[in-house]
């Protein structure tokens, strides 16, 4: 298969379409756009369910908690058939899918979890975050071979499941490296804006000399902390290795230029396995497992970076 098939197989496999779910009234409830993998999940979302003749009800939270449980409320009461919810923050959701339940509409998270009893959705579609994180701390390791390397840190936006296990999953492939330290971490929340001033901050506090590489909880930041590392007459990918998660286009392109390292790749199709499980629950009643889990590969600089960039850049980020 080439490349570009693969890279657009994993972006919008879908199933035939089916009477049921052209029947289907279908709430999504987005974080927002935060970011480039945030919009092409958007993007991919609606091509899913505009292919499967679904009615497709979608409401932007701009990364705030508030609005999505308004938005879920607001499905409920037009009684949607379904609610697909891509949760901004994992805690606080108990009493809203609580009434969902009761409505019996079913709920699907979408590439994020919560901190909810099991029984209040029907199932997760999401990549192990924690393992993205870890792919991303055995490659800095590799890398170093044992050289000492102090590392920063851009978090995603506190207290979102990415956040906790992207950070995790990293500390854990580091772990028992004693030449690998963080010595600073800060949220950027998962922006490319407070990305660059966050890495702002950490060049002023230790100075780009002391820093070995950055570590990103998502592109998007490692972007900004890019044009950052810049500014400040540094080389980005040489001076300070850039090690990041989502695989979005521009990160390629910085690839491509020697500006970063390695990104993991997160599908940003959550959406096709989602209305798949629930296609398949409603016909038949039998509910999915809890977890849905979707692949994740590492890219690094072996890799014809461009090309993945030209093949990526028109599927919605």
């Amino acid at each position: 298969m080439t490349l570009k098939a693969m890279l657009i197989a994993g972006a919008m496999a879908i199933a035939p379409a089916t009477g049921m779910a052209a029947d289907l009234t279908i709430g999504f409830s987005q974080i927002g756009s935060e970011s480039g993998w945030r919009a092409a999940e958007t993007t991919v979302t609606k091509q899913e369910a505009e292919k499967r003749g679904i009615n497709l009800k979608f409401a932007d939270a701009q990364q705030k908690q508030e609005n999505q449980i308004k938005a879920l409320r607001s499905f409920v009461a037009q009684g949607v058939d379904a609610i697909l919810l891509a949760p901004v923050v994992a805690t606080g959701w108990d009493e809203v899918l609580q009434e969902a339940k009761e409505a019996e509409i079913p709920v699907i998270l979408l590439d994020r979890t919560v901190d909810a009893p099991e029984d209040l959705y029907l199932t997760a579609v999401t990549s192990d975050l924690v393992h993205e994180g870890r792919v991303a701390g055995n490659w800095l390791v590799d890398e170093m071979a044992g050289e000492k390397c102090d590392v920063v840190e851009l978090q995603g936006t506190t207290g979102s499941s990415p956040a906790i296990d992207r950070k995790k999953g990293f500390e854990e492939g580091i772990a028992g490296h004693d030449n690998l330290k963080i010595i600073r971490s800060q949220t950027g929340d998962f922006t490319r804006s407070q990305g660059k001033v966050v890495m702002e901050s950490f060049l002023k506090a230790v100075g780009g000399a002391n820093i070995c590489a950055l570590y990103a909880h998502n592109d998007d930041m490692a972007v900004g902390a890019i044009q950052a590392i810049k500014e400040a007459g540094l080389k980005p990918g040489q001076d300070i290795k850039i090690v990041s998660i989502d695989s979005v286009p521009d990160i390629h392109l910085a690839m491509a230029a020697g500006e970063a390292n390695a990104t993991i790749e997160l599908t940003p199709n959550m959406a096709g396995p989602a209305l798949d499980a629930l296609e398949a629950y409603l016909s038949t009643n039998t509910a999915p497992p809890k977890w849905i889990q979707t692949e994740s590969r590492l890219f690094t600089l072996k890799d014809d970076n461009k090309a993945i960039y030209e093949m990526k850049k028109d599927l919605g980020y």
